[in-house]
């Protein structure tokens, strides 16, 4: 086995890696194109499966081949040396059996979809596809993103793998839903909504299970469209997210654990999911809660529902309906499931048919794809360059993306504190070169400022960066850390397909945050930090720990952590410490004989 990791930075997944290609941002197309071309010229094609599977290879090939022309070039193009270009073409063409797993590092562009497609096209040209071992594997970056995807979550899709801009598509689920008034054309994804919520032309929003407040680029236009949205629905399992604080209905929501249903991994397999907990207060499935929304605006008829099971039937039947395998979403064999069955559903990858009633592990062995004509599509992919070049005032390019103890935007996972405890402020990596030329210290704070917002955060110093480059986890929100949230910075150029924004490149500068004095605290309880300027907390055993800055020095210092520390208790003491020389002040604070909290 061999492992190849392609990333402009050194993550713990090159611990495993044969060879590590730390490519210059956003060349992906443009190695995968010179990788198509080298194939190509030493006869390494799977002609058979060319010529009786594909089309369009002639204008995808010549559109490769005129990048590629030097591969000296190309590998100064894509930041690599040409002997690690030479090293991985060779790898590829020689292995029978290559299994290429991307995911938002492809994805997060504004090319992303042709990113995807110069990689596809070289499975394509190989017959690497439909077999074991071999394929392009897209991970996922949500647990139910799959099933999303089946039941029509976006904007430009029908439920059951259908498009909205077919006609026939259309008719069908018109006829099936009985919805004379089905759209005609795509609505907006979910960057121009919020463009089109700030201009006034959308009035009404409802937010399920999402917090664009922190998770969209520009986040801060996305901010002033919440505040200015005539009515905003927010339904969640938590109270309190940078979201729900625009709202004017929060509608609590079951969450992962505590719901019915099912749900499908990146690999196809539809999973029942039980709960194992029971759900707070007033919380309700989220089809529970637009059901009764439904019936109250008018449709209770279409929205009958009463179980999870009567919903799934449904979404089988449409599934299924005028199939004839002419999609891959299949699942008539669960049309007529009974509640028995459903409650003891085994794992099954779709199709799931009456020719295959326990699934399809594999999709394409036959050579077979889901196009009018059966034939997979060659793409040409031009050489695209990131939407927003660096200049003199913005000369580091931000790339934004997760570490491996949070997930999304905190808004679960900032409550646990062995999650916590990994990482327990927001920071930027940024290689020691470019710190020295930004004046940024190893463990200081640091503005960091694109032409979209600006924040602050740790400074992390690592050559494991690239020069020229920072990352920036996309995790923190203002529950967790004063105005850090990474995609105030990002910008706002999404994918024309897509619709992803390219939250891996946007320009940034960075310049030291002048702070008067640094400190942290301990306390039992959460904390008001409106007298600093810069402060990040983080969940641990039995406390919360900030770690605190501020622009001015406080007139004195103990009556300073009195406002900050200071709560009704019976018996309060304080044991105080104050260096005037050194400017070092170190303070405890005890209720009943007991440590309640401490800073330094």
């Amino acid at each position: 086995l061999m492992v190849v990791v392609i990333d402009p930075r050194r993550t713990a997944t090159c611990d495993i890696a044969d060879l590590h290609l730390a490519i210059r941002p956003g060349m992906d197309h443009r190695l995968f194109n010179g990788l198509l071309a080298y194939l190509a010229q030493h006869e390494k094609g799977d002609q058979e499966f060319i010529g009786q599977h594909t089309e369009g290879l002639e204008a995808a090939l010549a559109e490769a081949q005129s990048q590629s022309q030097d591969l000296a070039a190309l590998a100064e193009v894509c930041g690599l040396s040409l002997a690690q270009l030479q090293q991985f073409y060779a790898l590829f063409a020689r292995c029978d059996k290559v299994l290429s797993v991307f995911s938002q590092g492809m994805n997060q562009w504004s090319y992303g979809t042709d990113k995807n497609n110069s990689l596809i096209n070289c499975h394509l040209f190989t017959g690497r596809i439909g077999k074991p071992g071999s394929g392009p594997f897209s991970f996922t970056g949500q647990p139910n993103a799959m099933g999303g995807r089946e039941v029509g979550g976006l904007a430009n899709q029908l439920a059951a793998h259908m498009n909205l801009d077919d006609p026939a598509h259309r008719q069908l689920v018109e006829d099936f839903w009985q919805a004379p008034r089905l759209a005609e054309r795509e609505g907006l994804k979910a960057v121009d909504l919020f463009r089109a919520v700030e201009a006034g032309k959308v009035k009404a929003v409802w937010v399920m299970a999402t917090n664009p407040a922190v998770s969209l680029p520009d986040a801060d236009a996305v901010r002033r469209a919440l505040a200015s949205c005539e009515f905003l629905v927010v339904s969640d399992c938590m109270r309190s997210t940078d979201t729900s604080q625009y709202a004017q209905v929060r509608l609590p929501a079951l969450t992962w654990g505590e719901r019915s249903g099912m749900v499908t991994n990146s690999e196809r397999c539809i999973s029942r999911q039980r709960p194992f907990l029971e759900g707070p207060g007033e919380a309700r499935p989220d089809w529970w809660i637009v059901t009764e929304v439904a019936r109250r605006m008018g449709f209770s008829t279409a929205f009958d529902y009463q179980t999870a099971q009567q919903i799934f039937r449904e979404h089988a039947a449409l599934s299924a309906e005028q199939n004839h395998g002419s999609r891959a979403f299949d699942l008539s064999a669960l049309t007529a499931i009974s509640d028995t069955d459903y409650e003891s559903f085994a794992p099954a990858q779709w199709p799931l048919t009456s020719k295959q009633p326990g699934g399809t592990p594999r999709l394409f062995g036959d050579g077979r794809f889901y196009t009018p004509n059966g034939r997979a599509r060659f793409i040409p992919v031009p050489a695209h360059a990131p939407a927003n070049a660096t200049d003199n005032d913005y000369p580091l390019a931000m790339n934004s993306g997760r570490i491996r103890d949070q997930w999304h935007t905190m808004t679960r996972t900032g409550k646990s504190p062995r999650l916590s405890g990994h990482r327990v402020e927001p920071f930027v990596s940024l290689h020691p070169q470019d710190a020295f030329q930004a004046g940024v210290s190893e463990g200081a704070l640091a503005t960091v400022t694109s032409r979209w917002g600006s924040i602050v955060v740790r400074a992390r110093l690592t050559d494991t960066q690239q020069p020229g480059t920072v990352f920036l986890p996309m995790h923190w929100n203002d529950q967790y850390a004063s105005k850090s949230y990474a995609d105030a910075l990002a910008n706002p150029n999404t994918d024309p397909l897509s619709g992803q924004p390219e939250f891996k490149h946007t320009p940034v500068r960075l310049e030291p945050y002048q702070a008067r004095w640094y400190g942290f605290l301990l306390s039992r309880r959460r904390l008001p930090m409106e007298h600093v300027s810069y402060w990040a907390c983080a969940r641990g055993n039995g406390l919360w720990r900030y770690e605190i800055a501020g622009a001015e020095l406080p007139g004195e210092w103990p009556s300073w952590s009195r406002e900050i520390l200071c709560q009704a208790a019976e018996k309060v003491e304080w044991i105080e410490y104050y260096d005037k020389a050194q400017n070092r002040y170190r303070a405890a604070r005890l209720e009943n004989g007991r440590l309640e909290s401490c800073l330094f």
